[in-house]
């Protein structure tokens, strides 16, 4: 708009185009102007005729700037018009390009891609195949080997049997480190460990139902029987009969069995949390069954030769042998260091040797002790059963209290000696003298003044 047809044009322009321009307050000041506050009605039809007229005006006056500017409106139309045909024409051939190239990377890369996809899934499942077909055929290996060695310790494993042939007692170690194998083989089937999908092969499966298991039941029945056995005194014989050669048997016998039983035995389950502290569960079963077989027999032999005193002498000298095996035993144990075991955790330390795991199970110093201890807890007992039923019995142990009570200090101090081929650890007599006290006493309590 030029300045001249500004002075021409009676609107006010820059009324309508101010920032804070209000509709309503422009009308309510239309209708202020043209009437007076006061008057009933108001007379509309004043303002509304002059916003109708600057509505025309404002129409004429935009028809007329059409008007003068069509010719250049149209160039500038027609000038856009090209300017976009242009643009389109070469969008389209870049388009055209891109697709172009598009198929050739498709044909050049992906295709090869999507091949080599292939043969990698190819060359993966190979892998696999390979590493299991590794594994299976390490762990029949291990088996036949654990096969072998079985027959070893029976002793049938030799073509030729010669009269009085002895089984070798270290094929336990040998088939223990062999079962060790087998378990850590088994146990890492994590992704891309070698143990991995063991458990889906018949031959494995097998394998493990055939020989593994058999041969694990095998070993540990073989050891808790070598350690059910063993004995080193001659006090029930009467006369030193065994030799040094003997002696060393039993206990190289007796070692081969007892580092089997702690090497098979049950490790702690892998968990978040750490684990520091570790008992050889199968090893301390087995002494413990060997403790109680020997407090069960004394004790059952004692309550018969108290109510028959003439066997008591013979049952005490049995008693006393019993007790001199269990000193023998906690001699080798405190001899015997733990050997390195594959399998177990780096947190946890292993015991100094076989006896401090079996004495902290008791809560005991001594074995010896313990087993004097719990037996006249037991005979306490069966002496007041004795008693109670009264008769001759009951009368002669009464009059023979004495005798009983010096026989019992007897069996006691000679149980407490070690015996022959065992380590001197015999203590001096009165580091005994409460076991004796103890064992007297839990006669002569229920015998009563």
């Amino acid at each position: 708009m030029t300045a001249e047809e500004e002075d021409t044009s009676y609107i006010d322009y820059e009324t309508f185009l101010a920032p804070d321009f209000s509709p309503s307050a422009f009308a309510n000041s239309l209708v202020l102007t043209t009437n007076n506050p006061t008057d009933t009605p108001l007379d509309l039809s004043t303002p509304l005729s002059r916003v109708l007229f600057d509505a025309q005006e404002i129409n004429t006056h935009i028809d007329t700037l059409t008007t003068k500017s069509a010719l250049p409106l149209l160039n500038h139309t027609q000038e856009q018009t090209a300017s976009s045909a242009r643009i389109v024409q070469e969008i389209d051939s870049q388009v055209a390009s891109l697709n172009d190239g598009y198929k050739r990377l498709e044909k050049e890369v992906l295709v090869r891609y999507e091949t080599a996809e292939e043969v990698k899934a190819v060359a993966s499942r190979l892998w696999e195949t390979v590493r299991l077909g590794r594994s299976v055929g390490r762990c029949l290996q291990l088996g036949r080997q654990l096969e072998i060695q079985i027959s070893e310790l029976g002793g049938t494993g030799n073509p030729v049997k010669t009269p009085g042939q002895k089984e070798d007692h270290r094929a336990l170690l040998r088939c223990s480190n062999t079962l060790l194998g087998l378990r850590e083989l088994f146990s890492k089937n994590g992704p891309g460990e070698e143990g991995q999908g063991l458990e889906k092969v018949d031959n494995v499966r097998i394998l493990q139902t055939s020989i593994i298991n058999p041969a694990e039941r095998s070993v540990l029945t073989k050891s808790q029987q070598i350690v059910r056995e063993f004995s080193m005194s001659s006090l029930s014989t009467g006369t030193v009969t065994t030799t040094f050669a003997q002696t060393a048997e039993t206990k190289s016998r007796t070692t081969s069995a007892l580092v089997a039983l702690y090497l098979v035995s049950s490790l702690p389950k892998a968990s978040g949390k750490k684990v520091e502290k570790w008992e050889p569960d199968l090893l301390i079963q087995a002494l413990q069954d060997y403790l109680r077989t020997a407090l069960t027999s004394s004790l059952a032999s004692l309550a018969r030769s108290l109510a028959t005193l003439p066997t008591l002498d013979r049952t005490l000298l049995e008693v006393s042998a019993r007790c001199q095996n269990i000193l023998a035993l906690e001699s080798l144990l405190s001899s015997i260091s733990p050997p390195p075991h594959p399998s177990l955790p780096a947190t946890v330390s292993p015991p100094a040797n076989f006896l401090h795991p079996l004495l902290s199970s008791l809560e005991t110093g001594s074995l010896v002790s313990y087993f004097w201890r719990t037996l006249a807890g037991g005979l306490s007992t069966k002496t007041m059963e004795i008693m109670n039923k009264g008769g001759v019995s009951a009368r002669t142990l009464r009059s023979n209290r004495n005798s009983v009570r010096d026989a019992i200090r007897e069996c006691v101090m000679r149980g407490s000696q070690a015996p022959a081929g065992v380590a001197d650890r015999k203590a001096p007599e009165g580091n005994w003298e409460r076991e004796v006290a103890v064992m007297a006493g839990s006669v002569m309590g229920a015998l009563g003044r």
